[in-house]
């Protein structure tokens, strides 16, 4: 599955920064440690733009910045045929950032998305403007030699099975830790958080120890 299948699965733009915060909430209760959280979200990573991210921690990543104008996300797998590291100089794939709008494109370039000498760190982009009935990506060639050579398949499956039992298995073999689904399923719907559900996903979290976290998030309280 490619990003042309990826993106015909995806709901609005309101309901993946749902699942967004949603994830990165989880991911604050189950990991405490900020720097080895699998999803993030950050309701003020610009003036006027909020940030939910991915890292896997082997250099694989997504980003989905959200404003006002709609949402703008890329992703990078660092296995795929489409890297930017295929060539030297670096180089992205023909067609990927051809087609993005002209209220997006500063993200093509955004320093936080880029390889170090400018390259865009991408292998997957695709976008939807509020005005929008659908997601769109560039007009580009996937390569056959596999399912998923652009890794959006994998890259994006949670977000895209929109489930807390979706969430439920990665964490699981992730952090490798069991969960309890109930208190997933609280989160995933984004309901206030109480201590009995926080205790319940991870022993050793307080709910006060979370405020900054729910702050960063955007999480309801």
């Amino acid at each position: 599955m490619s990003v042309f299948e990826v993106i015909g699965r995806l709901p609005d733009v309101q309901t993946v920064r749902d699942r967004s915060r949603a994830l990165a909430m989880l991911d604050a209760i189950v990991c405490r440690e900020r720097g080895y959280r699998y999803y993030s979200f950050d309701r003020s990573w610009s003036k006027d733009q909020e940030l939910a991210s991915m890292t896997d921690g082997s250099g694989n990543d997504y980003s989905i910045a959200f404003s006002a104008a709609g949402a703008y996300a890329r992703a990078f797998d660092h296995e795929s045929p489409m890297t930017p590291w295929r060539s030297d100089p670096l180089e992205t794939w023909p067609g990927l950032f051809g087609s993005v709008p002209e209220v997006f494109r500063p993200l093509i370039v955004e320093p936080a998305f880029c390889e170090w000498e400018g390259t865009p760190r991408a292998t997957v982009c695709f976008w939807r403007q509020a005005a929008d009935a659908g997601w769109s990506t560039g007009n580009l060639d996937v390569p056959s030699e596999s399912e998923d050579a652009d890794g959006a398949e994998w890259l994006f499956d949670v977000l895209v099975a929109g489930t807390a039992d979706a969430y439920r298995v990665f964490a699981e073999e992730y952090y490798e830790v069991p969960l309890d689904l109930a208190a997933v399923q609280h989160v995933h719907d984004l309901k206030p958080l109480t201590a009995e559900t926080v205790s319940a996903l991870n022993r050793e979290a307080e709910l006060d120890d979370l405020a900054d976290d729910i702050a960063q998030i955007g999480y309801p309280a």
